[in-house]
């Protein structure tokens, strides 16, 4: 159960699939592949649902599959049998929950109330969906009822698209969201593919958030660097700034004071989460340092990548 969260908290976004025809599901699964974001939530609320499942499964193994829309224990068991590897409801139905929880099947039920969280927290759930989110009052409401259970975190889906996504996503609270704008049925019913993908990777790309954050330039010593940035400093009127094994010009140049990673220095990325960025890198082959991590608050602040173009090295950034 743990791995499959984790995933989908890699993810960060999970695709909300309404599909009316089974042989629909192979060419959205590869699309989204194609568009970087390997998982999708195929709803029940059509009888392709089951059949879509166990294609999907079956051709596309690397892609993580769950169920959403299930409101009967009976299909848990389809959908499992199918291939799915998650179980997502729209409210708190007791009976479904339990028969996921006793079967070790992973399950983020619908929630929009404290009472329905404090029910979670006795079947030890820490992972629900927020649902529908924006008619439930959005981003507010979640921080508001969201408050006194410090060890729960949510996935709100509904109402959820490019123009909130990110705003969502930087609250603490929050584990992934879902949404069905890059899998719109109209796409999907006119074979338009190609836009899934394309409306895919630019939900994926915003999500990160990557911008170039500052060059840092290795230098031989401390006085060199204190001597580099006061000079670029003093030309284009900004203040040096002093680090601990560093000078900053304004915010854009960092001049090391003695020669760190890559052969000339490295370039900042900033992001709008580090560990999911890690993870989305991680995918495309790039791996990290891990004894380069900063932590700062419980969360990864700074890391370096396993990663040199033109003699520098790259990190992650925070933003």
């Amino acid at each position: 159960m743990k791995d499959v969260l984790q995933r989908i908290e890699e993810f960060g976004i999970v695709p909300v699939v309404k599909l009316d025809r089974a042989e629909d599901a192979l060419p959205l699964g590869r699309a989204l592949v194609e568009g970087e974001l390997p998982v999708a939530e195929v709803t029940f609320r059509t009888d392709a649902a089951e059949e879509a499942i166990r294609l999907l499964s079956r051709d596309l193994p690397d892609m993580l599959v769950g169920a959403g829309t299930v409101l009967t224990t009976d299909q848990v068991q389809r959908a499992v049998d199918a291939g799915a590897k998650f179980i997502v409801t729209p409210g708190f139905n007791p009976s479904v929950v339990d028969y996921c929880v006793s079967n070790d099947i992973p399950v983020t039920p619908g929630i929009n109330s404290p009472s329905q969280i404090e029910m979670a927290l006795e079947r030890g759930l820490s992972v629900l969906k927020f649902f529908p989110a924006e008619q439930s009052g959005g981003l507010p409401m979640l921080k508001a009822m969201s408050g006194p259970y410090g060890a729960v975190r949510f996935i709100p889906t509904g109402g959820v698209g490019p123009e909130n996504m990110v705003a969502y996503l930087t609250y603490e609270k929050v584990f992934a969201v879902g949404g069905s704008w890059m899998v719109k049925p109209e796409l999907v019913a006119s074979g338009n593919f190609a836009e899934v993908a394309r409306l895919t990777r630019e939900a994926v790309y915003a999500m990160h958030g990557f911008q170039f954050a500052h060059l840092g330039v290795n230098c031989q010593s401390e006085p060199e660097a204190r001597a580099d940035a006061e000079r670029l400093s003093a030309l284009f009127g900004w203040a040096p700034r002093e680090g601990m094994s560093s000078v900053f010009a304004a915010t854009l140049f960092e001049f090391m004071k003695q020669p760190y990673l890559g052969e000339k220095g490295h370039v900042g990325i900033r992001c709008n989460s580090v560990e999911r960025a890690e993870a989305f890198l991680r995918r495309k082959g790039v791996v990290s340092l891990p004894e380069t991590k900063k932590i700062k608050e419980g969360k990864t602040a700074a890391l370096y990548l396993d990663l040199n173009v033109g003699g520098f090295a790259f990190h992650l950034v925070q933003r």
